[in-house]
C-alpha cells in the first residue's frame, strides 16, 4: 500500500517528498535548507527593492499568493490574497504562470499543486511552515480508524476532510467516496454526505464538524470523538455503530485560545460589541458568539458593517489587525487579550521569500511542493466534489440565539 512520508510539526523543518515504495529510491525527509546569514542583515528597503525587481523581471511567469493570516511584511508583496482554497483556485486560473510562490503553510501549497497544471512549479518559501491541525490526521491512523469503523458495520460511512488537511488525507476521502469541505460550505458538504451514507467521519477538526452538525440540527448525542492516540479511538463498537458523526480528535491551536470566559467578559463590559468567531473555535465559544463564519465571512461581514460598529473577533491576529487598519470607521479588536497568531505560517518571512526569488533568478527552483500522481488523482476527486457544493457567498454557520 502506498505510504507518504509526511511533514511532522513536532520536528520542524522536515518534509515528505516522495513515496516509500516502488523502484525509485525514496528521498525520504528533507530539511529546510538554511539560508545565508546575509539575508538576516538586509534592511527592509533593500528587501523591498529586490523582491520588486524579481517580480518585474519574471512578470506573468510568477504569481505570489498570500493567505490572510500572513504577516504584513510578506503580505504586501502578494499578487493575490485570500483563504487557502480561493488562492489555489486563483493559481489554477493563471495560465501564463510558471512559478507559484505560496506564502502560507504546506497543505495550502499541496492544494495549489493539485489544482494547477503539471507545468506549474509551486514553491513554499519555508518548508517548516506546517499546520498542526493538518498533522493531527496521519494517513496510517486514518486507515486504522477506517478498518475499525467499517468492521462488522453495514452502515455506509462517508469520509469528509476539512481542506486544512494533507493531500494524502484528501486523497483517502476521494478514494472512499468522500469529499473535502471548507468552513464556508461545510453544511452543504455534510448534507451531501448524509444523502449518500448513514454516517460521516469528519477530519481533522472536531470543532468545525461539531459546530456545523449542531447548527444543522443534529444533537450532540449523535456525535462521538475518535482519538487516534487511543486503541480503537477510545470508542466501543457500540458507540461507533450508533454514532452518526465520528469526529476526529483534532483542532486549530490558534482558535483554541478563544474562551467562553472571554465572551462573557465582553458581554458584561460591552453588550453593544458584536462577537464574531470562526467555527474552528470550541462549541461553548460558538454558543456565546453573535455570529460564526469562515474567514471570508468574517472579512465581508466587518467590511459591510455600519460605521461606529464595535467588534470582538475570534480568529488569527494578523487578519484582525489588518481589518482594524483598513476599517478605521469601526472599533475592531481581538476577542482574546493575548496574541493569537499562527506561529507556523509566521515562519514564512520576507527573507525566505526573497531567497526563493533569488534562486529563481539564478535558474534554480527550491522548495518545490510536488504531490505524487496517485495522491493528486484522488485529491482532485475530493476537491471537485467539494467545489460542486460551493455557494456564491460565504454564509454564517450560526448567529445570535441560534442553539448550536
Amino acid at each position: 500500500m502506498t505510504r507518504l512520508l509526511r511533514y511532522n510539526s513536532a520536528a520542524p523543518g522536515l518534509r515528505w517528498v516522495g513515496l516509500t515504495h516502488g523502484p525509485e529510491v525514496p528521498r525520504a525527509l528533507l530539511y529546510q535548507p538554511p539560508i545565508s546569514p546575509d539575508y538576516a542583515r538586509l534592511g527592509d528597503h533593500e528587501i523591498v527593492e529586490r523582491v520588486t525587481a524579481h517580480k518585474r523581471a519574471l512578470g506573468d511567469r510568477l504569481v505570489i499568493l498570500c493567505h490572510h493570516y500572513q504577516q504584513d511584511d510578506v503580505y504586501r508583496f502578494a499578487d493575490f490574497t485570500g483563504d487557502s482554497l480561493k488562492l489555489s483556485q486563483i493559481a489554477s486560473a493563471q495560465k501564463k504562470a510558471e512559478f507559484v510562490v505560496f506564502c502560507g503553510v504546506h497543505f495550502m501549497a499541496e492544494t495549489a499543486d493539485v489544482l494547477t497544471d503539471d507545468s506549474v512549479k509551486v514553491i513554499l518559501p519555508d518548508l517548516s511552515a506546517g499546520c498542526s491541525m493538518a498533522d493531527m490526521a496521519d494517513l496510517d491512523q486514518v486507515e486504522e480508524a477506517w478498518d475499525f469503523l467499517t468492521a462488522d458495520c453495514d452502515d455506509a460511512i462517508i469520509p469528509i476532510t476539512y481542506v486544512n488537511s494533507a493531500a494524502n488525507i484528501k486523497a483517502f476521502c476521494g478514494a472512499h467516496g468522500g469529499a473535502c469541505c471548507t468552513s464556508s460550505n461545510a453544511p452543504l458538504v455534510l448534507k451531501w454526505a448524509l444523502q449518500r451514507g448513514e454516517k460521516v467521519l469528519f477530519l481533522p477538526d472536531q470543532h468545525l464538524g461539531r459546530n456545523t452538525a449542531c447548527a444543522m440540527g443534529h444533537p450532540l448525542d449523535s456525535m462521538v470523538v475518535y482519538d487516534p492516540a487511543e486503541p480503537d479511538g477510545g470508542l466501543t463498537r457500540e458507540q461507533a455503530a450508533t454514532a452518526r458523526f465520528i469526529l476526529w480528535k483534532g483542532h486549530c491551536s490558534v482558535h483554541q485560545l478563544f474562551t467562553a470566559k472571554q465572551c462573557d467578559a465582553i458581554k458584561s463590559a460591552e453588550p453593544d460589541r458584536t462577537i464574531l468567531v470562526h467555527p474552528e473555535c470550541n462549541r461553548d465559544v460558538v454558543q456565546r458568539a453573535d455570529l460564526v463564519g469562515s474567514t471570508e465571512f468574517i472579512i465581508k461581514t466587518v467590511t459591510k458593517a455600519p460605521p461606529d460598529s464595535k467588534w470582538a473577533i475570534g480568529t488569527e491576529v494578523h487578519l484582525i489587525d489588518r481589518l482594524a487598519k483598513t476599517q478605521t470607521d469601526k472599533d475592531i479588536r481581538s476577542l482574546a487579550t493575548i496574541q493569537c497568531l499562527c506561529t507556523t505560517m509566521y515562519r514564512v518571512s520576507p527573507q525566505h521569500l526573497l531567497w526563493v526569488l533569488d534562486e529563481l533568478a539564478a535558474g534554480r527552483v527550491v522548495n518545490q511542493i510536488k504531490v505524487p500522481t496517485d495522491v493528486r488523482r484522488w485529491s482532485v476527486v475530493a476537491l471537485e466534489r467539494m467545489l460542486d457544493n460551493v455557494s456564491s457567498e460565504p454564509v454564517a454557520i450560526a448567529s445570535t440565539n441560534t442553539p448550536v
